[in-house]
């Protein structure tokens, strides 16, 4: 596994000691980018660097985001990292399994690991930004962890992984880039509002369905071009046939 094409993304980050306990972590196991998504603490000030100690490269090196769909646009897959779970939320992967389904990745694939806020962590919203989800088992009494050391524990399996050759034997498939997805996505969702079959007071219901078969799967570049081409001839098809109301109105 190329622990340099993986990347560390903090949304919203809102403790700067966090953010360079971070960066330490990440030098400790072998990651060098670091990207952060509105970051609401100074991460290159003085507690920041403090706690960074050898890794303030990576701090100075960080790169800025508006939005968690920008910082995952060039990724072949994103890891999402949630405590909670619920109906969107019931394929979580532990923070082994995590590491090996990246291990298991193409060499030239880019791949990112998703920590949300330390209150809040990441919205649904956002987790659908996400191809697979990850949990940390903690005891009921606090199952919440700091935002560091929840990086700290999955790095360290994906270390483990780089460790050990990069098993389990790699795959051929390279996944969709992030932007290419997230546009098939909101092509979808156009076609199949327009088409009545999603709610349009509730159309994330019945796409996170079809998000999480496609990204459990995880479409190459060729089944997303299909998949579009599929929409636009089902957009042709409904236009068509709306001119064909508006000719027996006429």
């Amino acid at each position: 596994m190329n622990s340099l094409n993986i990347c560390v993304v903090l949304v919203e980050p809102q403790g700067a000691g966090n953010i360079g306990s971070v960066a330490r972590v990440m030098k400790n196991f072998g990651l060098a980018e670091l990207r952060l998504v509105q970051p609401r603490a100074d991460y290159l000030g003085r507690e920041a660097t403090n706690m960074a100690v050898s890794a303030v490269d990576l701090l100075k090196e960080a790169r800025l985001y508006g939005d968690l769909a920008s910082a995952l646009a060039d990724r072949n897959l994103a890891v999402g990292t949630t405590r909670r779970f619920g109906k969107y939320r019931d394929e979580c992967l532990l923070p082994a399994e995590a590491a090996a389904t990246l291990a298991a990745l193409p060499k030239s694939s880019r791949s990112a690991f998703v920590f949300g806020r330390e209150d809040t962590g990441l919205k649904t919203a956002e987790l659908d930004l996400c191809q697979r989800l990850v949990t940390i088992p903690a005891h009921p009494d606090l199952p919440s962890m700091n935002l560091a050391q929840a990086v700290a524990v999955c790095l360290y399996e994906l270390f483990l992984r780089g460790e050990q050759g990069g098993l389990p034997a790699r795959q051929e498939r390279l996944p969709v880039v992030g932007r290419h997805l997230q546009a098939m996505y909101e092509h979808m969702r156009q076609t199949l509002l327009e088409v009545e079959f999603l709610d349009p007071q509730n159309p994330e219901h019945l796409l996170r369905t079809f998000r999480r078969i496609f990204d459990r799967y995880g479409l190459n570049e060729r089944e997303v071009r299909v998949i579009r081409g599929l929409l636009s001839k089902i957009d042709w098809l409904a236009g068509r046939g709306r001119g064909r109301e508006e000719g027996k109105d006429g």
